[in-house]
Protein backbone atom coordinates (compact mmCIF):
# COMPACT_ATOMS: atom_id res chain seq x y z
CA UNK A 1 0.00 0.00 0.00
CA UNK A 2 1.42 3.74 -0.75
CA UNK A 3 1.86 5.68 2.36
CA UNK A 4 0.81 9.09 2.87
CA UNK A 5 4.27 10.33 2.89
CA UNK A 6 4.78 8.53 -0.66
CA UNK A 7 1.96 10.50 -1.97
CA UNK A 8 3.11 13.51 -0.90
CA UNK A 9 6.48 12.70 -2.77
CA UNK A 10 4.25 11.99 -5.94
CA UNK A 11 1.91 15.20 -5.71
CA UNK A 12 4.96 17.40 -5.48
CA UNK A 13 6.54 16.03 -8.46
CA UNK A 14 3.15 15.78 -9.95
CA UNK A 15 3.18 19.63 -9.41
CA UNK A 16 6.84 20.08 -11.08
CA UNK A 17 5.71 17.98 -13.83
CA UNK A 18 2.18 20.33 -14.12
CA UNK A 19 5.10 23.68 -13.79
CA UNK A 20 7.29 21.69 -16.60
CA UNK A 21 3.87 20.72 -19.26
CA UNK A 22 2.29 24.59 -18.76
CA UNK A 23 -0.85 23.88 -17.23
CA UNK A 24 -2.67 20.88 -15.50
CA UNK A 25 -4.44 20.21 -18.70
CA UNK A 26 -1.86 19.44 -20.80
CA UNK A 27 -0.03 17.76 -17.82
CA UNK A 28 -3.62 15.15 -17.39
CA UNK A 29 -3.46 15.30 -21.77
CA UNK A 30 0.31 13.94 -21.53
CA UNK A 31 -0.01 10.80 -19.11
CA UNK A 32 -2.12 8.05 -20.40
CA UNK A 33 -5.53 7.24 -18.39
CA UNK A 34 -5.09 10.05 -16.20
CA UNK A 35 -7.76 12.96 -16.51
CA UNK A 36 -7.44 16.38 -15.56
CA UNK A 37 -9.66 16.00 -12.70
CA UNK A 38 -7.50 13.73 -11.37
CA UNK A 39 -4.39 15.52 -11.35
CA UNK A 40 -6.09 18.58 -10.03
CA UNK A 41 -7.46 16.43 -6.55
CA UNK A 42 -3.99 14.67 -6.26
CA UNK A 43 -2.18 18.28 -6.44
CA UNK A 44 -4.95 20.13 -4.05
CA UNK A 45 -4.44 17.07 -1.67
CA UNK A 46 -7.77 15.77 -2.08
CA UNK A 47 -6.95 11.90 -2.67
CA UNK A 48 -9.97 10.06 -0.78
CA UNK A 49 -11.07 9.20 -4.28
CA UNK A 50 -7.78 8.39 -5.97
CA UNK A 51 -7.02 4.24 -6.29
CA UNK A 52 -3.70 2.53 -5.34
CA UNK A 53 -3.55 1.91 -9.07
CA UNK A 54 -4.00 5.43 -9.90
CA UNK A 55 -1.35 6.67 -7.65
CA UNK A 56 1.16 3.54 -9.01
CA UNK A 57 0.48 4.92 -12.52
CA UNK A 58 0.67 8.57 -12.08
CA UNK A 59 4.25 7.98 -10.26
CA UNK A 60 5.49 5.60 -13.06
CA UNK A 61 4.82 8.10 -15.78
CA UNK A 62 5.97 11.31 -13.94
CA UNK A 63 9.12 9.74 -12.68
CA UNK A 64 8.54 8.44 -8.63
CA UNK A 65 10.65 5.18 -8.65
CA UNK A 66 9.17 3.12 -6.28
CA UNK A 67 11.78 0.31 -6.65
CA UNK A 68 14.62 0.58 -4.42
CA UNK A 69 17.19 0.89 -7.46
CA UNK A 70 19.40 3.93 -7.16
CA UNK A 71 20.62 5.73 -10.10
CA UNK A 72 24.67 6.25 -10.86
CA UNK A 73 25.38 8.92 -13.36
CA UNK A 74 27.96 6.22 -15.50
CA UNK A 75 30.44 7.45 -17.73
CA UNK A 76 27.33 6.77 -20.44
CA UNK A 77 25.12 8.66 -17.93
CA UNK A 78 27.07 12.07 -18.02
CA UNK A 79 28.08 11.06 -21.80
CA UNK A 80 24.45 10.84 -22.88
CA UNK A 81 23.10 13.88 -20.75
CA UNK A 82 25.85 16.45 -22.40
CA UNK A 83 25.04 15.40 -25.83
CA UNK A 84 20.86 16.30 -24.70
CA UNK A 85 21.87 19.25 -23.62
CA UNK A 86 23.78 20.36 -26.52
CA UNK A 87 21.25 19.03 -28.85
CA UNK A 88 18.81 20.94 -27.04
CA UNK A 89 20.75 24.10 -26.68
CA UNK A 90 21.70 24.32 -29.96
CA UNK A 91 18.57 22.75 -32.18
CA UNK A 92 20.89 19.90 -33.10
CA UNK A 93 20.26 16.97 -34.79
CA UNK A 94 22.24 13.90 -33.39
CA UNK A 95 21.76 10.27 -33.36
CA UNK A 96 23.18 7.98 -31.07
CA UNK A 97 23.95 4.23 -31.16
CA UNK A 98 24.67 2.04 -28.24
CA UNK A 99 24.05 -1.50 -27.69
CA UNK A 100 20.87 -2.59 -25.28
CA UNK A 101 21.38 -2.51 -21.97
CA UNK A 102 24.14 0.50 -21.93
CA UNK A 103 21.63 2.87 -19.89
CA UNK A 104 20.25 4.48 -22.76
CA UNK A 105 16.46 4.06 -22.06
CA UNK A 106 17.24 5.30 -18.68
CA UNK A 107 19.22 8.45 -18.97
CA UNK A 108 16.75 9.50 -21.74
CA UNK A 109 13.91 8.96 -18.92
CA UNK A 110 15.73 10.64 -16.10
CA UNK A 111 16.89 13.99 -18.66
CA UNK A 112 13.45 14.43 -20.05
CA UNK A 113 11.77 14.06 -16.39
CA UNK A 114 14.16 16.61 -14.65
CA UNK A 115 14.22 19.17 -18.36
CA UNK A 116 12.04 21.41 -19.73
CA UNK A 117 10.26 21.31 -22.78
CA UNK A 118 11.97 17.46 -23.79
CA UNK A 119 9.33 15.44 -25.23
CA UNK A 120 10.27 11.45 -24.79
CA UNK A 121 9.10 8.91 -27.53
CA UNK A 122 9.21 5.28 -27.39
CA UNK A 123 9.16 4.72 -30.86
CA UNK A 124 7.36 1.08 -32.13
CA UNK A 125 7.32 -0.46 -35.39
CA UNK A 126 3.36 -0.26 -36.21
CA UNK A 127 3.96 3.54 -36.56
CA UNK A 128 2.45 5.19 -39.59
CA UNK A 129 2.83 9.26 -39.96
CA UNK A 130 -0.39 9.91 -37.93
CA UNK A 131 0.45 7.71 -35.13
CA UNK A 132 3.46 9.20 -35.13
CA UNK A 133 2.25 12.42 -34.66
CA UNK A 134 -0.72 11.61 -32.45
CA UNK A 135 1.93 10.10 -30.12
CA UNK A 136 4.58 13.25 -30.49
CA UNK A 137 1.30 15.71 -29.63
CA UNK A 138 0.37 13.36 -26.31
CA UNK A 139 3.60 14.00 -24.54
CA UNK A 140 3.64 17.92 -25.70
CA UNK A 141 -0.24 17.54 -23.65
CA UNK A 142 -2.21 18.69 -26.46
CA UNK A 143 -4.64 16.58 -28.15
CA UNK A 144 -4.47 16.07 -31.89
CA UNK A 145 -6.16 20.02 -33.83
CA UNK A 146 -7.44 17.71 -36.65
CA UNK A 147 -8.02 14.32 -38.34
CA UNK A 148 -4.99 14.76 -41.02
CA UNK A 149 -1.40 14.59 -41.05
CA UNK A 150 -0.94 17.82 -42.31
CA UNK A 151 -3.58 19.83 -39.76
CA UNK A 152 -0.81 17.48 -36.63
CA UNK A 153 1.55 18.51 -38.24
CA UNK A 154 1.01 21.92 -38.47
CA UNK A 155 -0.27 21.68 -34.58
CA UNK A 156 2.93 20.18 -33.79
CA UNK A 157 5.56 22.45 -35.64
CA UNK A 158 3.31 25.92 -34.33
CA UNK A 159 4.24 24.26 -30.61
CA UNK A 160 7.19 23.49 -30.80
CA UNK A 161 8.24 26.94 -31.80
CA UNK A 162 6.38 28.42 -29.05
CA UNK A 163 8.52 27.09 -26.57
CA UNK A 164 11.85 27.43 -25.35
CA UNK A 165 14.88 25.21 -26.41
CA UNK A 166 12.22 22.16 -27.59
CA UNK A 167 13.88 18.68 -27.60
CA UNK A 168 12.18 15.46 -29.20
CA UNK A 169 14.13 12.16 -28.11
CA UNK A 170 13.10 9.52 -30.13
CA UNK A 171 14.47 5.92 -28.40
CA UNK A 172 14.87 2.86 -30.27
CA UNK A 173 14.45 4.58 -33.15
CA UNK A 174 15.71 2.07 -35.38
CA UNK A 175 12.12 0.56 -35.18
CA UNK A 176 10.59 3.26 -37.23
CA UNK A 177 9.34 2.40 -40.70
CA UNK A 178 10.72 4.02 -43.90
CA UNK A 179 7.35 5.58 -44.08
CA UNK A 180 7.83 7.67 -40.81
CA UNK A 181 12.07 7.88 -41.40
CA UNK A 182 11.53 9.40 -44.86
CA UNK A 183 8.65 12.00 -42.86
CA UNK A 184 11.35 12.78 -40.51
CA UNK A 185 12.80 15.38 -43.26
CA UNK A 186 9.76 17.18 -44.01
CA UNK A 187 9.45 17.42 -39.82
CA UNK A 188 13.06 18.57 -39.56
CA UNK A 189 13.07 21.07 -42.53
CA UNK A 190 10.19 23.16 -40.35
CA UNK A 191 11.61 22.66 -37.32
CA UNK A 192 15.41 23.43 -38.02
CA UNK A 193 17.06 25.56 -35.99
CA UNK A 194 14.14 25.54 -33.72
CA UNK A 195 14.17 22.14 -31.87
CA UNK A 196 16.93 19.60 -30.97
CA UNK A 197 16.29 15.86 -32.45
CA UNK A 198 17.96 13.26 -31.41
CA UNK A 199 17.31 9.86 -32.94
CA UNK A 200 18.75 6.63 -30.32
CA UNK A 201 19.11 2.93 -30.75
CA UNK A 202 21.02 0.15 -31.30
CA UNK A 203 24.08 0.19 -33.72
CA UNK A 204 21.11 -1.77 -36.17
CA UNK A 205 20.13 2.47 -36.98
CA UNK A 206 23.54 2.38 -38.24
CA UNK A 207 23.39 -0.40 -40.21
CA UNK A 208 19.40 0.39 -41.46
CA UNK A 209 20.57 3.86 -42.73
CA UNK A 210 23.52 2.71 -44.60
CA UNK A 211 21.97 0.03 -46.24
CA UNK A 212 19.26 2.72 -47.34
CA UNK A 213 21.91 4.71 -48.99
CA UNK A 214 23.63 1.50 -50.50
CA UNK A 215 19.96 0.79 -52.15
CA UNK A 216 19.71 4.58 -52.76
CA UNK A 217 16.56 3.82 -51.12
CA UNK A 218 14.35 7.39 -50.81
CA UNK A 219 15.00 9.74 -48.11
CA UNK A 220 18.26 7.63 -46.78
CA UNK A 221 21.03 10.37 -48.05
CA UNK A 222 18.72 13.12 -46.60
CA UNK A 223 18.28 11.44 -43.01
CA UNK A 224 21.98 10.99 -43.26
CA UNK A 225 22.80 14.52 -44.08
CA UNK A 226 20.82 16.01 -40.97
CA UNK A 227 22.31 13.74 -38.28
CA UNK A 228 25.83 15.18 -39.71
CA UNK A 229 26.80 12.59 -41.35
CA UNK A 230 27.56 10.63 -38.41
CA UNK A 231 26.70 8.42 -35.65
CA UNK A 232 27.43 9.28 -31.60
CA UNK A 233 28.95 5.57 -30.16
CA UNK A 234 27.93 4.70 -26.68
CA UNK A 235 30.36 2.02 -25.16
CA UNK A 236 29.11 -0.81 -22.39
CA UNK A 237 29.59 -0.01 -18.67
CA UNK A 238 33.15 0.25 -17.57
CA UNK A 239 34.10 -2.08 -14.57
CA UNK A 240 34.60 1.21 -12.67
CA UNK A 241 30.37 1.67 -13.58
CA UNK A 242 29.73 -1.47 -12.60
CA UNK A 243 31.23 -1.26 -9.05
CA UNK A 244 29.66 2.07 -8.92
CA UNK A 245 25.90 0.71 -9.62
CA UNK A 246 26.75 -2.05 -7.11
CA UNK A 247 27.58 -0.15 -3.86
CA UNK A 248 25.10 2.66 -4.63
CA UNK A 249 22.31 -0.20 -4.26
CA UNK A 250 23.94 -2.15 -1.65
CA UNK A 251 26.14 -4.84 -3.18
CA UNK A 252 29.34 -3.46 -0.79
CA UNK A 253 31.40 -6.85 -1.31
CA UNK A 254 34.41 -7.43 -2.83
CA UNK A 255 33.60 -10.86 -4.10
CA UNK A 256 30.34 -10.06 -4.83
CA UNK A 257 31.17 -7.11 -6.94
CA UNK A 258 33.43 -9.57 -9.17
CA UNK A 259 30.56 -11.82 -9.66
CA UNK A 260 27.92 -8.80 -11.06
CA UNK A 261 31.03 -7.80 -13.34
CA UNK A 262 31.68 -11.51 -14.45
CA UNK A 263 27.95 -12.07 -15.35
CA UNK A 264 26.32 -8.88 -16.98
CA UNK A 265 28.82 -8.51 -19.75
CA UNK A 266 28.66 -4.60 -19.25
CA UNK A 267 24.70 -4.81 -19.58
CA UNK A 268 23.06 -2.57 -16.73
CA UNK A 269 20.03 -4.65 -16.51
CA UNK A 270 21.50 -7.88 -15.88
CA UNK A 271 23.76 -5.61 -13.40
CA UNK A 272 20.42 -4.71 -12.01
CA UNK A 273 18.73 -8.25 -11.87
CA UNK A 274 22.03 -9.40 -10.71
CA UNK A 275 22.23 -6.77 -7.29
CA UNK A 276 18.17 -7.85 -6.81
CA UNK A 277 19.07 -11.42 -6.84
CA UNK A 278 22.23 -10.94 -4.73
CA UNK A 279 20.50 -8.49 -2.29
CA UNK A 280 17.55 -11.21 -1.58
CA UNK A 281 19.88 -13.93 -0.71
CA UNK A 282 21.50 -11.68 1.45
CA UNK A 283 18.17 -10.80 3.42
CA UNK A 284 17.17 -14.11 3.66
CA UNK A 285 20.35 -15.29 4.93
CA UNK A 286 19.71 -12.55 7.72
CA UNK A 287 16.07 -13.47 8.17
CA UNK A 288 17.16 -17.37 8.97
CA UNK A 289 20.05 -16.43 11.16
CA UNK A 290 17.53 -13.93 13.38
CA UNK A 291 15.33 -17.23 13.31
CA UNK A 292 17.94 -19.80 14.94
CA UNK A 293 18.95 -16.70 17.48
CA UNK A 294 15.27 -16.75 18.72
CA UNK A 295 15.20 -20.20 18.78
Amino acid sequence: MITNEEKEMIRVRLEEYCEMKGSQKRAATSLVGVSPATVTQIVTGRWELIHEKMWRSVAAQIGVKQTRWNIVETRNYKALSDIFADAQENALVLAVCGEAGTGKSLTAAAYSTNHRNVYLLACSEYWNRKTFLRELLRVMGRNPAGDTVGDMVDDVVMELKRRENPLIILDEADKLSDQVMFFFITFYNKLEDYCGIVLMATDYLEKKVRRGLRLNKKGYKEIYSRIGRRFVAMPGLSATDISDVCRANGVEALRDIDTVKKDSEGDLRRVKRKCHALNRLRRQAAEAKAAEDVA
